[in-house]
């Protein structure tokens, strides 16, 4: 129960700062950002404002080793967003999903409990960062519709992608390619991240595995639609939902020995 509590207050601190950034604009975001993280340091400070929100994080930054740094990171890659970053390079990317997604693992191994060491850190790492590059593949036309491009002007140009191709919204072959690539490289990753979930302690394995699997599914979903994000969303149905929990299960059982 007290791990339950603990992830819950990390998971809504990290969406309440990510709320802030999607459902506000210009100045008031900037203020809504600066006032969020004011609110996180003074949980891990021990002086917590009256938001359920802000004591429960703080009960939890007492009670786990769970790292102000990830947090640290987290609000950089949502000032990311904030500024209208702009993505160049494969570098940029991979930065932002560490920052805005990958933390997250840091900060929930230590109310888990682990073994593997650093090891089992970079596998939570690279599954928090496949999450968010399956969530910026499945959003491509959504965050257009906000002005954000998260692909990287060279590989856009690499696979002959411009701008104004995605803002027309058509899938081309180009597109497509340059959708396989990215999608591959996100199941490269969730391979990668997998191989932690052994090492973690408790039902928290049941559960990453479980989240892992359904969020894999959306690039399934992604492929069978033949790419098009534009107009719609790829998701995961409800019967293939009730499918990944036995199939999450077996997979555990069926794990390699956890990373020593």
């Amino acid at each position: 129960m007290a791990q339950r509590r603990a992830v819950w207050a990390v998971y809504a601190a990290c969406r309440d700062g990510d709320d802030t950034v999607d459902e506000l604009s210009g100045h008031a975001a900037q203020l809504g950002l600066d006032l969020w993280w004011a609110r996180v340091q003074g949980a891990f400070s021990g002086r917590p404002g009256d938001h359920p929100i802000d004591l429960a994080l703080a009960w939890a930054a007492r009670e786990y080793p769970i790292p102000l740094s990830a947090f640290e990171e987290l609000h950089e890659g949502l000032r990311m967003d904030l500024r209208g970053h702009e993505y160049h390079s494969m570098a940029d990317l991979i930065l932002y999903c560490r920052r805005v997604a990958g933390v997250v693992g840091f900060m929930i191994a230590p109310v888990s409990g682990y073994s593997g060491g650093e090891r089992t850190l970079h596998a939570a790492l690279m599954l928090g960062q496949a999450m968010q590059l399956t969530n910026i593949l499945r959003d491509v036309g959504e965050d257009l519709t906000r002005g954000r491009v998260y692909l990287p002007s060279e590989l856009l140009a690499e696979f002959h992608v411009s701008r104004a191709d995605l803002e027309r919204g058509v899938v081309t072959p180009e597109y497509r390619a340059l959708m396989r690539h990215l999608s591959a490289l996100a199941r490269e990753w969730y391979a990668e991240g997998r191989q932690g979930i052994p090492c973690l302690h408790g039902s928290a394995r049941l559960a990453v595995a479980t989240a892992a699997r359904a969020y894999e599914g959306i690039l399934d979903d992604l492929a069978r639609n033949d790419f098009d994000n534009f107009g719609r969303r790829a998701h995961v149905s409800g019967p293939r939902k009730l499918l990944m929990l036995p199939q999450a299960w077996w997979e555990l059982r069926t794990a390699p020995a956890p990373l020593s």
